[in-house]
């Protein structure tokens, strides 16, 4: 019959109740294999995927020993500011993580330290190869002939040229040294080479532009990877009208070659990218460090200057441009109208030394502003023990360990907003350097509320304690693991 099964109905029955359990029996057969491809699927990315490692995430130890060839240009005790301190810091944290260090210098080097002994290798060759070596377990120091010294400009090199048996050597045609700082600089590039064609290292590490050009050729003879770090700019150092342009094509060339910089605050991070091109990708900040001893700090007094019970207010660095003393000294001017019995003692040398004393002089303020030259060791210290302020008016800071020595003599502190340091020190007064009337306004508030000035100095000092050397050579060697690693692929 049309529209009508020719099957019995108990038969039509019986196959839809079979269809019925052959579909649920495929169902649950389905579903099983496509949870357990899924759980497979999970096994097998999480096995494949490779993690992100950034390198503010700890690595993982690395028993191996880490070689490396550093240039530098000065170390304490012949270092006219804070690079050299910062060196040979950074260098003595790193050989107590596992890094062996070469340590490479323009010039001699003759005296021992803690964590190092002295050693001389075999006469200098004129061809600029090693003129002695400092070594310990873990660090060698090897010096090259050359005329470079610290914070050198041309006019300044000229100079020291002229008045050294260097320049009576090239008179007779026997010169080895460049007659201007850029030669200089490019002839001490040329002798790292020959340094580093017979040392054994995995990795390269320049401090500032100086000794850029030895990381690069250093790099070029060994195919080693290079790291540069940057602990000042030509923009820092110079008015913006005022740059060298050869120093900041050097600087270029350096962080292009590097295969890592490292900056020593976020703010000098900033002006790379802005000022050279560099992408921030590149840049790793690795902020300075200090070691402060656990011995309680004696407050020292000077009492010819402080008699009457006035108050110190210390700078200390370089007297140039970049430190921003005359900004100190217009504000001083305008603070003590406010407060008779302020004393500024500015410490350090430079070539702004004879306008800063004319400057204090045509406000009248010479006999509150003291001038006792640079000073180093137990000198600085019993100065850094009688102050009670510590001003930092930098135009333009990298990073500012002075800070940071403050706060180890538990000085309070007044730093420049344009400066490493104020990345790192939040219990700090902060100004603007060319705002002189705040700060003059911030002096004479630390001076006149002890309860400031406590606060200030108490959490301020705890807060230096947590910027060691240790970790900054941590960071430092997480930085030569990346590339050590990516290099073995």
């Amino acid at each position: 019959m049309e529209g009508k099964s020719d099957y019995p109905r108990w038969i039509n029955f019986f196959m839809i109740k079979k269809i019925t359990k052959l579909k649920k029996s495929i169902l649950s057969t389905t579903n099983g294999v496509g949870s357990r491809v899924k759980q497979l699927k999970k096994k097998v990315v999480k096995s494949v995927s490779p993690k992100k490692v950034s390198l503010s995430q700890k690595i993982p130890k690395v028993d191996k020993q880490r070689k490396v060839l550093m240039f530098g240009w000065e170390l304490p005790p012949y270092n006219s500011g804070g690079l050299g301190v910062a060196c040979y810091e950074l260098a003595e944290a790193m050989s107590k993580q596992n890094s062996k260090i070469t340590f490479v210098l323009p010039s001699k080097y003759d005296k021992s330290v803690p964590f190092m002994d002295v050693t001389h290798a075999d006469s200098a060759k004129t061809n600029g190869q090693q003129e002695q070596s400092v070594t310990d377990s873990n660090i060698k120091i090897q010096t090259v002939r050359s005329n470079l010294s610290p914070y050198l400009n041309e006019t300044s090199y000229m100079e020291q040229y002229s008045q050294t048996e260097r320049h009576y050597e090239c008179s007779r045609g026997n010169c080895q040294y460049g007659e201007t700082l850029i030669d200089e600089v490019y002839r001490y590039g040329e002798a790292a080479a020959e340094v580093a064609q017979k040392e054994n290292f995995e990795i390269i590490h320049a401090h500032d532009w100086l000794s850029f050009p030895a990381g690069i050729k250093a790099k070029e003879v060994s195919h080693k990877p290079l790291v540069v770090h940057v602990h000042a700019l030509e923009y820092d150092r110079s008015h913006e009208g005022g740059v060298n342009a050869q120093i900041c094509a050097i600087e270029r060339s350096g962080m292009q070659a590097a295969d890592k910089i490292i900056a020593v605050s976020g703010y000098t991070k900033q002006r790379i990218v802005d000022y050279y091109g560099i992408s921030a990708e590149k840049i790793e900040v690795v902020h300075n460090g200090i070691n402060i001893s656990n011995k309680p700090t004696k407050k020292l007094t000077l009492k010819s200057i402080k008699s009457g019970g006035k108050k110190m207010v210390l700078f200390v660095g370089r007297i140039t441009y970049q430190k921003g003393v005359d900004y100190l000294i217009e504000a001083a001017a305008k603070a003590l109208k406010i407060n008779k019995k302020l004393v500024f003692m500015i410490v350090g040398s430079g070539d702004m030394s004879h306008q800063i004393i004319n400057q204090a002089a045509n406000h009248a303020i010479s006999d509150k502003v003291f001038f006792p030259g640079f000073l180093r060791g137990e000198e600085l210290s019993k100065i850094y023990g009688s102050a009670d302020l510590y001003v930092m008016p930098s135009v333009s800071e990298p990073f500012g360990l002075v800070a940071l020595e403050a706060l180890s003599h538990k000085v309070p502190v007044i730093v420049s907003k344009q400066s490493g340091a104020s990345e790192v020190i939040m219990h700090s007064l902060k100004v603007d350097f060319w705002d002189t009337d705040e700060l003059a306004n911030k002096i004479v508030a630390v001076i006149e509320n002890p309860s400031l000035a406590d606060s200030l100095s108490k959490n301020g000092h705890k807060e230096a304690l947590n910027c060691t050397w240790d970790c900054a050579a941590k960071k430092c060697i997480n930085v030569y693991d990346q590339l050590l690693s990516a290099s073995s692929f």
